[in-house]
């Protein structure tokens, strides 16, 4: 019965709203003391300091995850979402690497605390969810994007050659300024122009490429991300309406059981009389 209080006790410790906005302060509290460790000339002043911030800061996270634990029910729940296993991994890390001589891995480690945020504020986890999901789709656009890189920097090469071999040397260096191109840095003045100096028909060799390379793909890009966002939004207010189509169920149950017995009650009385 002690242990069961104790795992409400931590469930309204985690699920309160206050909860989740010291985990946030103490993202960023740590990503500023980690900013501030950059400079060298404070970090060597006050390196005990920022030792003992980062002790305290590890121990208030590790308090965090052993509340999550006590409080999923079953314990090894807590692991089903990947986002806890996520910052699991960030803070067991941290303990792992204490007066490791690796400065510069326990370093980046406490860098990655940062990345916490994403687990902790549901609209940047949503985001990356999304992310995700457009993984494989990004696949077979990426390939696509390949193909067009592949068969412009050999028409590039072969056209502009002798012209700007600077920019279309090789097949190497016409993809590299293929790929500023569809940045959109400096391509009209810094590339197309001085190549139409020597031949005007250019234009039409890089205007193609900008209108496919980057409206064409880039929007494929967008429109990927949009519809696997619009999916996670959708999964995720299915997950949250199962819990309270669940606990209709339940009500509809108990008021059936309850009107039976009420039932039972009175053709018993009926029987009696």
């Amino acid at each position: 019965m002690e242990r069961k209080s104790i795992s409400i006790l931590c469930e309204n410790i985690v699920n309160h709203k206050l909860f989740n906005a010291f985990i946030i302060f103490l993202i960023l509290i740590n990503a500023v003391v980690v900013g501030i460790e950059t400079y060298g000339h404070l970090y060597e002043r006050y390196e005990h300091w920022f030792y003992l911030s980062d002790r305290i800061i590890l121990w208030l996270f590790t308090i965090e995850i052993m509340l999550k634990l006590i409080a999923a029910k079953p314990t090894f729940q807590f692991f089903k979402d990947r986002w806890n296993v996520f910052d699991f991994i960030i803070v067991a890390s941290g303990h792992i690497f204490v007066g490791s001589r690796f400065l510069t891995v326990v370093r980046i480690l406490r860098v990655l605390r940062i990345f916490r945020t994403i687990s902790i504020v549901p609209s940047l986890r949503k985001l990356v969810n999304a992310l995700l999901l457009t993984l494989p789709s990004l696949g077979t656009i990426l390939m696509l994007m390949v193909l067009i890189f592949y068969v412009f920097s050999v028409i590039g090469t072969m056209l502009f050659k002798a012209i700007a071999p600077e920019y279309f040397g090789t097949l190497q260096q016409s993809a590299l300024t293929l790929f500023q191109m569809v940045t959109l840095e400096s391509w009209a003045s810094g590339v197309m122009r001085p190549v139409m100096e020597h031949a005007p028909w250019a234009w039409v060799y890089f205007v193609t490429f900008i209108l496919i390379g980057t409206f064409v793909i880039l929007n494929l890009f967008v429109g990927v991300i949009v519809n696997n966002f619009e999916r996670v939004e959708a999964e995720e207010k299915a997950e949250q309406a199962d819990p309270e189509q669940e606990m209709l169920k339940e009500e509809i149950q108990l008021l059936r059981q309850e009107m039976k017995e009420l039932k039972d009650i009175i053709q018993q009385s009926n029987t009696n009389k």
